[in-house]
């Protein structure tokens, strides 16, 4: 970004947002990226000065509901930055998930099974290999977590489980069932930035 100011915007709506807000920042740190912030989004206008944005986990089908009622819909599907897509936020990225209060973004061409590992009680963590990832497997954390069950054209599969695929990136799009912000690895948060050249 050539030493310009970046902003990271993270879709404040619902879900753990405030999580994604510190992660982001701990990695512009870990960067080295001084003109770098990080803010909440809630509106078009809050999206329009970001180079990225974090669409967090949550409650899918109210994350939609609301992306809906905020006039926020057409202007993530038409944002030019990146998009860092977690748990929920993998949900609505998809083409296709078999629930039809979820209107998906379409961003990535791949089908999703919501709560794929059963409710909460279901919550699990587990150390996956994550490809092209330096530094060893990563310690994620599924809560009510989707997967990938079948991936198109462009989507490359970065990590799989026996339920599908939890991980994955299409060009400046990058989608996981679990949730990174929530474990102080920081590794996929700063590959996320690294491939937008920030």
């Amino acid at each position: 970004m050539g030493g310009k100011s970046v902003t990271v915007g993270v879709l404040a709506l619902q879900g753990n947002v405030s999580e994604h807000i510190d992660a982001f920042a701990a990695a512009f740190r870990q960067r080295g990226s001084g003109e770098a912030s990080v803010i909440e989004v809630r509106s078009p206008a809050d999206l329009s000065g970001c180079a990225a944005l974090a669409i967090p986990g949550g409650e899918s089908t109210t994350i939609s509901r609301l992306i809906d009622r905020n006039g926020l819909y057409e202007p993530i599907r038409t944002f030019p930055g990146g998009i860092f897509a977690t748990c929920a936020g993998m949900v609505l990225m998809a083409t296709l998930v078999a629930d039809p209060r979820v209107h998906t973004l379409g961003l990535m061409d791949m089908t999703v099974d919501r709560n794929a590992f059963g409710r909460q009680k279901e919550s699990f963590e587990a150390d996956i290999t994550v490809a092209g990832l330096d530094g060893g497997p990563f310690h994620a954390i599924f809560i009510r977590a989707p997967v990938v069950t079948s991936a198109g054209t462009g989507v490359r599969v970065l990590s799989s489980l026996d339920q599908g695929i939890v991980a994955a990136e299409k060009g400046r799009y990058m989608a996981l069932a679990f949730h990174p912000e929530l474990g102080g690895d920081l590794r996929l948060h700063e590959r996320f930035l690294r491939n937008l050249g920030i």
